[in-house]
């Protein structure tokens, strides 16, 4: 694809072209906007380059060498890049007349690439730095035969449609605001319930599991995130300020909060394990170029806890954690998930055997449950490993969602200790865990998972009741009134219009049933009802309406 812009384009600088989850792209720095008309004509490039079937050569070559090359070719980026790559020397790709700085490995020939089709272009800044130049991005993709390239094609036209950002506007869920500030969320009535009906749902099953909730501040002196290690490992995601001149920050993790809870008392191994739980709000600062929607935000609530415990408590914890996990993903409907492992980062705090000991412990726990995983070579938290758990939602696309981490090296650095049974202070072991994650994130994940579509339990508005004439309109909203002192959410459409487009707008709204009353229906205590997922279901008297709704949502139906 570079070798077919740059054909195109000849002035266009090169950036970066790696390989993503579900394809490819490359950075270009052109003077004249590609806009998606144009990725037909590189598409035709690209074909007469496959043709050519150029044969892919490797060279290992001096920077010195690689920087007077690509100098030569007015690659500027090229250079930035060359300069902070580690070692003497560098390797390059050739095919035909093109160059590129590459790691590889490729095919052996151009001729060997199969299917593909370029998808999309946006803008980027350049490494993602706001005061870096914005390029332009082509995104593409490519597969072995054509029937996978337009399975795939399909599964993009179907995440178009579920996609949340356009669905919460639609549906008046949420919205976000350039005046308030990039990458914070402004939830509507309606998104506010959702959250709520969720946030409910996860405070009930903590409390039911042994945790104990806790309410922890918003900011925290300085001084407590140099003592945990974020002031040294992740100042750059945090926003900090100044008071009477003390350093405070905006929490960005909730952690130090609940480690200070446990400290405010002696604990003994009786206590042990000791459970909190926090719906903690966050905040973190984000670069703007990878913000997305409700996916990657700067403010998010957590279904935060940590456990102390003993070391031998570990395993029976993290088994606890995962079929807590597992029950919760069952009931908002997802039933498949996947399984890694994170493994100590280069940038970390805590002794190496305390690290294997903790990594140790959570891969037994995997074993012996006989979960499938995948081990994340240096993907953990900087003061600890741990299992992330991603579930799959309907199209089959994976969202992170728990995680549990498993840290020995902040209860050494807050001195946490607990009495033991022979009566001498020891170091209780920390678990950081959340069930749903980012609630932002799982917000997302829900709604493009049922397309808006949500199950009667979880819709914002469960019911709509619709008077054919406005004679109906009191019978109406007695029977609205009737199903909130009931805790059903329904709403009455007394609004001046035919009663075919107030059906017809409530069923955009995907509202679940809708309950059209008339002369017959007032006078003789019915509604006749309509269904989201079966159509008309008919008249029925009010009793036998209630019960069904009653029934659905006991039972959490999805």
């Amino acid at each position: 694809m570079a070798e077919a812009v740059k054909r195109l384009y000849p002035k266009a600088k090169l950036g970066i072209g790696p390989a993503i989850s579900d394809g490819f792209y490359y950075d270009f720095d052109i003077d004249e906007p590609i806009k998606p008309e144009d990725l037909a004509k590189i598409e035709q490039e690209m074909k007469k380059i496959v043709k050519e079937n150029s044969e892919f050569a490797r060279q290992e070559i001096p920077k010195k060498e690689a920087k007077s090359l690509f100098t030569k070719l007015g690659e500027k980026y090229k250079l930035e890049l060359i300069e902070g790559l580690k070692g003497v020397s560098v390797s390059v790709y050739r095919h035909g007349n093109f160059v590129d700085l590459c790691k590889g490995p490729h095919v052996a020939r151009t001729g060997d690439v199969k299917v593909f089709k370029l998808l999309s272009v946006a803008g980027a800044y350049w490494r993602g730095i706001e005061t870096n130049p914005m390029l332009q991005r082509i995104y593409g993709t490519a597969f072995e035969n054509k029937p996978e390239l337009d399975k795939f094609l399909k599964i993009i036209e179907e995440a178009k449609k579920r996609d949340h950002r356009i669905l919460g506007k639609k549906l008046d869920l949420f919205s976000f605001n350039a005046e308030m500030g990039a990458g914070l969320v402004l939830y509507h009535p309606k998104g506010a319930i959702l959250r709520t009906i969720i946030e409910d749902y996860i405070k009930r099953e903590h409390i039911k599991r042994g945790y104990q909730p806790v309410i922890s501040p918003h900011i925290l002196k300085s001084d407590i995130w140099v003592q945990s290690g974020h002031y040294e490992y992740y100042k750059e995601n945090m926003y900090i300020f100044k008071i009477e001149n003390k350093e405070f920050a905006v929490k960005p993790m909730n952690c130090p909060g609940h480690i200070l809870v446990y400290k405010s008392h002696k604990r003994s191994y009786r206590d042990l394990p000791f459970r909190l739980f926090e719906l903690g709000s966050v905040y973190r600062h984000e670069k703007s170029g990878v913000l997305h929607g409700l996916l990657r935000v700067r403010g998010f609530t957590q279904d935060d806890a940590h456990i102390f415990c003993l070391k031998e408590q570990i395993e029976e914890e993290v088994v606890g954690i995962i079929d807590f996990v597992k029950e919760t993903l069952k009931v908002f409907g997802f039933d498949k998930y996947t399984v890694e492992l994170s493994t100590r980062p280069k940038e970390s705090i805590g002794a190496d055997e305390e690290w294997k000991e903790a990594t140790e412990a959570l891969k037994n726990t995997l074993k012996n449950k006989k979960i499938p995983f995948e081990i994340n070579e240096g993907e953990g938290a900087f003061y600890g490993p741990k299992i992330d758990i991603k579930l799959k939602d309907a199209l089959g696309r994976e969202w992170q969602c728990a995680t549990i981490q498993c840290d020995f090296a902040l209860p050494e650095r807050f001195k946490l200790k607990y009495t033991s049974k022979d009566g001498k202070e020891e170091k209780p072991i920390m678990l950081h865990r959340v069930i749903l994650g980012s609630m932002e994130r799982f917000l997302g994940a829900l709604i493009e998972h049922y397309a808006g579509n949500f199950p009667l339990w979880l819709a914002p508005v469960q019911v709509a009741v619709i008077p054919i004439t406005s004679k109906q309109n009191d019978y109406a909203e007695n029977l609205t009134r009737l199903m909130a002192e009931k805790d059903m959410r329904a709403i009455t459409d007394t609004r001046d219009e035919k009663m075919q487009k107030k059906i017809r707008e409530r069923e955009l709204e995907k509202i679940p049933y809708l309950a059209i009353v008339g002369e017959r229906e007032a006078k003789d205590d019915k509604v006749s009802l309509r269904s989201k997922s079966k159509g008309n279901i008919g008249e029925m008297p009010v009793e036998k309406f209630l019960s069904i709704i009653e029934e659905e949502i006991k039972n959490k139906k999805t």
